[in-house]
């Protein structure tokens, strides 16, 4: 079974989904990583090179031409899910699971690390805030379509293995 973690960045992805692939000895799989290694570049050096357009074909393209294992949990990009037919894709080639948070939950944990996130750069404070409220306004139509939604808050790896192993 393959698993797709999605989510607004920030909200935990790569840590939760490689404690439940550790949990059900499932391997793990960072698509980020795979988009870095095969661009030869870091995303932000990415975006900044080749602008937003390119990197979301790009990010596309490496979601659906990556040889997945059988059973697979992978942690995907924040914005992943909202461009071209992504969430469609990952739905029909597994489950796709959204964890959840709150604009301020967001922007408090990304207040720490922006510096490596484009989209970020600048945003302090009321005005992260603002921006991350504004893009989960956009981003929640892909986000909602997730076969699971959980609550990133108050998440545990025995939960998350009782959610994606569920029928």
């Amino acid at each position: 079974m393959k698993l797709f973690f999605i989510g607004f960045m920030g909200c935990g992805k790569t840590t939760w989904s490689r404690k439940l692939a550790a949990h059900l000895g499932y391997e793990f799989m960072d698509l980020d990583h795979i988009l870095e290694e095969k661009a030869g570049m870091t995303i932000a050096q990415y975006f900044a090179v080749h602008g937003q357009d390119s990197f979301r074909e790009l990010e596309s393209k490496i979601l659906k031409e990556t040889a997945y294992p059988e059973n697979a949990v992978i942690s995907t990009g924040g914005g992943l899910p909202c461009f071209f037919d992504n969430m469609e894709w990952m739905n029909a080639n597994g489950k796709t699971i959204y964890i959840k948070l709150s604009p301020k939950t967001l922007a408090d944990r990304l207040d720490k690390g922006k510096i490596t996130r484009p989209l970020l750069h600048g945003l302090h404070g009321d005005e992260l805030v603002a921006f991350i409220t504004e893009k989960l306004a956009e981003r929640d139509v892909f986000y909602e379509q997730a076969t699971y939604i959980v609550n990133g808050i108050d998440l545990s790896v025995e939960a998350l293995a009782e959610v994606s192993l569920s029928v």
